[in-house]
């Protein structure tokens, strides 16, 4: 799974990275993104690529009650495609969730330890994301989805799940306008191959999602 990552950089690198013309609205660099926080994330509306705020936690057009959202912070790759809350998705609204590490916990004789991943050579990357809009009555919110998939044989030292870190060559191919059938969209994030990761431990202070700040990120002695 994934449950916590960071983004540290500038506005401005960003916008470069991704080719982002209208300034992010809000952005603030964080230590520790936490599930019902909001996210940065990119679309593309047809026309240009747009980058905003989104709450992590997706939430179906069709939800009743929008607490659902926590129990859907990422989707598996390897369902989304057959699953209802996803399958709408799939074929359309597919987006960026933007980062520069994430967090996962190892487990280890001395309890879990957290770890801080981020792929080599690359100081932002992308998430393969999905997203919805929900309305009901006056309450309105843009939600959205991190994909997961099967680790591979690095993160499976940490973890039996990662997330789908896209790379950069199919980041534009992946929210491009046009429909994909669902199948389509299963196919591709199937035949990624994704970039080396490397890791390094971090302090159990990440453990809360109440803690910001540098200390974080800082390796461990």
């Amino acid at each position: 799974m994934c449950g916590r990552y960071t983004l540290l950089e500038e506005e401005k690198e960003i916008q470069t990275e991704f080719d982002i013309e209208i300034p992010i609205k809000d952005y603030q660099p964080r230590y520790n993104i936490a599930p019902g926080q909001k996210v940065l994330a990119i679309i593309h509306d047809g026309s240009k690529k747009r980058a905003g705020y989104m709450h992590w936690g997706l939430v179906p057009s069709w939800a009743k009650d929008p607490k659902i959202g926590y129990k859907m912070i990422n989707a598996r790759s390897e369902t989304a495609h057959e699953k209802p809350s996803f399958k709408r998705l799939m074929t359309s609204k597919r987006c960026l969730i933007v980062a520069d590490s994430f967090y996962e916990w190892k487990k280890t004789d001395s309890g879990k330890q957290p770890m801080r991943i981020f792929p080599k050579g690359r100081q932002l990357f992308a998430f393969a994301g999905l997203w919805d809009h929900w309305k009901q009555e006056e309450e309105e919110r843009f939600t959205c989805t991190i994909l997961t998939k099967e680790a591979n044989e690095f993160m499976n030292e940490i973890h039996q799940r990662m997330p789908v870190i896209l790379p950069k060559r199919v980041e534009g191919e992946w929210i491009t306008p046009v429909k994909w059938s669902p199948s389509q969209a299963h196919t591709f994030i199937e035949q990624l191959t994704m970039d080396e990761l490397e890791a390094y431990e971090v302090s159990q202070y990440v453990n809360s999602a109440k803690n910001e700040g540098p200390e974080c990120v800082e390796p461990l002695a």
